[in-house]
């Protein structure tokens, strides 16, 4: 029981005949009188109070919570009291999470139920465990508080960005990809497997024009292609001591993580073959290339306890490992950030011999420190040292990405917030323009 001011201001009260008697002698022996009947008040209130026993809370999640996003945690609250009760609900949710109300609060109807909702964002991927469910709640003359905590250590765990694979899902349905920044690219005609037979139309290529389905028709009728599928998409992702750098709330590398995601999704649900090779300065993980939803599994498996490493990427150890799995040609997706040229030299040489066999496509991650740095305006001298400085680091990477372009390297070198649909659109371009 913890009492409240109103319980403390009735005892309190007490003191008024105490400070009376001073003057009024008789005021005395109203004192005990006052606190017998605050005491009266106290057990009446007791009495119309619901026990603890009249609550029942639960709480309800999905079993895999979403990094970076706002996932829903919901309170299911129920009373067996014939009396309404004014409830304040606390959850004992990891304090790895941050949660947009630490305390709800509601009104339960005599014999109701109710249902609150809060919401939780991871900061870090892997395993947690939620503690109990604390209800407290006011006295029927609001005396005193009550309070009972429900035990219920729920196990969690953070992957990445799941809530962006439904997301796509429902907006696939709905035919508004747009919504999430997603381009249609197809291009009809080209690819190399069928897909159907349609009228000939003046801009046609007449190499596409189906004979005898010409002959038979009386009339011209093209032949439309689509893009191959069952093709190799490897998602290469370098989990050096860069990729624990900041890019916003989350490290580049979570940012990675969520984008190869949603990729690997897209990938398997349009029938092509998704591999993982993780490193840093060995190789970390590696998938050989499946398709369907087992596929999309297991890199979600394999990517949701994985943490960048305080050590250099080997990049010809991840492109030796890569090159001896002899894998036909591929769309290699890394995921990597850029140091200063001489340090970028090996990644160049691994990433334009690939380019002989591969379609490699070099993914970063735009540091907005640098770019706030190189726009703010020189007020002194410190400040045009720093520009200066941040300006020479752009321009480095720009000439790394350049050298990569010029050596047959597709390059993306987009802010954090922009990555997931920019990679999704890029692959979804390759894939329409036949360049695998």
């Amino acid at each position: 029981m913890i009492p409240t001011g109103r319980l403390l201001g009735l005892l309190l009260g007490a003191a008024l005949p105490l400070g009376l008697s001073a003057l009024w002698p008789p005021a005395l022996a109203l004192f005990p009188t006052w606190i017998a009947a605050a005491l009266v008040a106290l057990a009446v209130d007791w009495r119309h109070t619901p026990p603890p026993g009249a609550f029942t809370a639960r709480r309800q999640h999905e079993p895999r919570l979403s990094l970076g996003a706002a996932n829903p945690i919901r309170l299911h609250l129920a009373s067996a009291s014939p009396r309404s009760a004014r409830l304040w609900v606390r959850d004992e949710y990891p304090p790895a999470m941050a949660a947009d109300a630490a305390v709800l609060s509601l009104a339960l109807p005599p014999l109701g139920q109710a249902e609150l909702t809060y919401h939780l964002v991871p900061r870090q991927r892997g395993d947690y465990r939620f503690g109990a469910l604390n209800l407290r709640y006011r006295s029927a003359l609001g005396l005193f508080l009550r309070q009972v905590s429900f035990e219920s250590p729920d196990p969690v765990r953070v992957y990445p960005n799941l809530l962006e694979v439904r997301k796509y899902d429902l907006l696939a349905r709905r035919g508004a990809l747009h919504e999430a920044g997603l381009r249609q690219a197809r291009l009809h005609g080209t690819g190399t497997e069928f897909e159907r037979l349609r009228e000939y139309l003046p801009d046609d290529d007449y190499r596409r024009i189906h004979w005898k389905a010409t002959a038979r028709r009386g009339k011209p009728v093209s032949i439309e292609y689509e893009p191959e599928r069952s093709q190799n998409v490897v998602i290469m992702l370098d989990a050096g001591r860069l990729m624990a750098a900041q890019a916003g709330d989350l490290t580049k590398l979570d940012h990675a993580l969520n984008s190869a995601l949603l990729v690997a999704y897209v990938a398997s649900q349009r029938g092509d073959r998704v591999a993982l090779l993780a490193f840093a300065d060995r190789v970390l993980a590696y998938l050989p290339p499946r398709r369907g939803r087992r596929s999309f599994s297991l890199v979600l498996e394999t990517l949701y306890n994985l943490h960048p490493q305080r050590v250099e990427p080997d990049f010809g150890r991840a492109f030796h490992d890569l090159a001896r799995r002899q894998l036909k040609r591929s769309l290699l997706l890394l995921f990597t950030d850029l140091a200063e040229p001489e340090a970028c030299a090996a990644l160049l040489g691994h990433l334009a011999r690939a380019a002989r066999h591969h379609l490699p496509v070099c993914v970063t991650i735009a540091d907005p420190v640098l770019a706030t740095a190189a726009a703010r305006p020189a007020s002194g001298s410190q400040a045009v040292y720093e520009r200066a400085v941040a300006q020479r680091l752009l321009d480095e990477r720009q000439q790394v990405l350049a050298t990569l372009r010029q050596r047959g390297v597709v390059t993306l070198d987009v802010a954090a917030e922009r990555l997931t649909p920019a990679v999704v659109n890029t692959y979804l371009e390759l894939k329409a323009r036949t360049r695998l």
